[in-house]
């Protein structure tokens, strides 16, 4: 019985061995996926001064229809990361789930965490497991960011790794990164305005502002809605750990956003 052997650190391993069936890449799909389920999209993550920001928009489509307009794809994996999904929202969601978990259980078998490289290698396993659903339409793509508690003195803390579907790891170099239908113009938006050494309060309003670039040219992404009061889930991770901006925090850069755009309409 694998719940009577002593186990390894991976959860994902235990779980592969015990009753690998619950494992997302390994269930049965039909021969084409790609429009039945809901999809996530755009995620923004900025390195700044004292650690990393990850953000997301609301909205989840099905084709052509907005399946939800305030589904949370931004989470924090553990006390000092965070992750985003984009790609098929429920295939997603339980990835996530099942890194925490991963990581969780790594810490109470070995006594010790694991380092940020370490944990963006167990993402990327994870994503690799779930290849035979991605090419059938289940794809998921993870960003992935943290505050580096190995970080040597002179480099910044907050480091950001993104993802293909076949579970290749990448570290962002450039201090900003986005996936998603709307990383495209989230990504331009943040050419232009990043800047290294930035202060947590420009990185948030950077971050807001590429997602409302990004659902400004992009139907899949949603922008604030001040009618309902749905804005963006945004996060971060800094030596005093993982923190999520309250909704009230979130709502003022939000329309801080919303007028500087009504007064200059085109940027």
């Amino acid at each position: 019985m694998a719940f009577a052997t002593p186990g390894t650190s991976s959860f994902t391993e235990f779980l592969n061995m015990a009753a690998p069936d619950l494992l997302p890449g390994n269930r049965a799909v039909p021969r084409s996926a790609e429009n039945v389920a809901p999809h996530g999209t755009t995620i923004v993550a900025i390195s700044y001064r004292e650690g990393v920001i990850l953000a997301g928009d609301r909205r989840a489509t099905m084709g052509n229809l907005i399946a939800s307009r305030d589904i949370e794809k931004v989470h924090a994996a553990d006390a000092y990361s965070l992750i985003g999904i984009a790609g098929t929202a429920g295939v997603g969601i339980e990835l996530m789930r099942l890194f925490q978990v991963e990581l969780e259980h790594y810490e109470k078998i070995e006594g010790a965490m694991l380092s940020l490289d370490g944990k963006a290698n167990r993402l990327a396993t994870m994503i690799r497991g779930n290849l035979g659903a991605a090419l059938q339409g289940l794809a998921v793509i993870p960003l992935f960011a943290g505050f580096d508690l190995d970080a040597p003195t002179g480099r910044a803390p907050g480091r950001i790794f993104s993802f293909d579907i076949a579970g290749g790891l990448y570290e962002e170099t450039a201090g900003y990164e986005a996936i998603g239908s709307g990383s495209l113009f989230a990504k331009s938006a943040l050419k232009k305005r990043y800047a290294a050494g930035a202060t947590q309060a420009d990185a948030i309003r950077m971050a807001v502002e590429a997602l409302y670039d990004a659902a400004d040219d992009d139907t899949a992404t949603g922008g604030p809605d001040l009618i309902r009061g749905i804005y963006p889930v945004v996060m971060t991770a800094t030596a005093e750990g993982t923190h999520r901006l309250t909704d009230d925090e979130t709502a003022a850069v939000a329309r801080a956003v919303v007028e500087a755009r009504n007064a200059q309409p085109g940027g």
